[in-house]
């Protein structure tokens, strides 16, 4: 039988109950997410199991009015063998962005992990080799949080016409 989304779905709900949740399929992508603490334990039932055993993507966003999960890593996973895709995605709280790192089961998880650490400031517990890859090492903030405007409103040599503004 092919692996569909409807399989991959009830294999986690049998595997993980509840701890796995809101499932939903856009463009015929299964998506689905769980608690952080569980991370590694979902990735390696869906490589060992069900046949996911490349790491597309992975990648952080960050959701600030989504309380107790502000940032989120959301992993893209592809099999092969049936040529199905998944995202998979869990959040965490600004306070404490720690994430197991999944450098263990996919070893390409390693430079994207340090690239969303880079721009997020998520943790990813356990990495070799954690620390800034794009951006200079001095840098004490994470730029890609939506903390910060996007332009500064002081500056008088923007023309508003330029921008469709005027």
């Amino acid at each position: 039988m092919a692996l569909n989304n409807e399989i991959i779905q009830s294999q986690l709900e049998a595997k993980f109950a509840d701890q796995v949740t809101s499932f939903s399929t856009d463009a015929g992508m299964l998506s689905f997410e769980s608690p952080a603490a569980l991370n590694l334990k979902v990735m390696q039932f869906l490589y060992d199991e069900l046949g996911f055993t490349f790491l597309t993507d992975l990648c952080g966003v960050n959701y600030p009015d989504n309380t107790g999960a502000e940032l989120v890593v959301v992993y893209h996973l592809h099999n092969f063998v049936e040529n199905i895709r998944c995202r998979y995605s869990v959040g965490v709280p600004i306070q404490q962005p720690d994430v197991f790192t999944a450098t263990k089961i996919f070893e390409a998880a390693n430079w994207m992990e340090r690239e969303t650490f880079d721009f997020f400031g998520i943790n990813f517990v356990g990495h070799p080799n954690l620390k800034r890859i794009l951006n200079v090492d001095e840098m004490d903030y994470f730029p890609m949080r939506k903390e910060f405007p996007l332009e500064d409103q002081t500056r008088i040599d923007k023309d508003d016409e330029m921008f469709g503004r005027g």
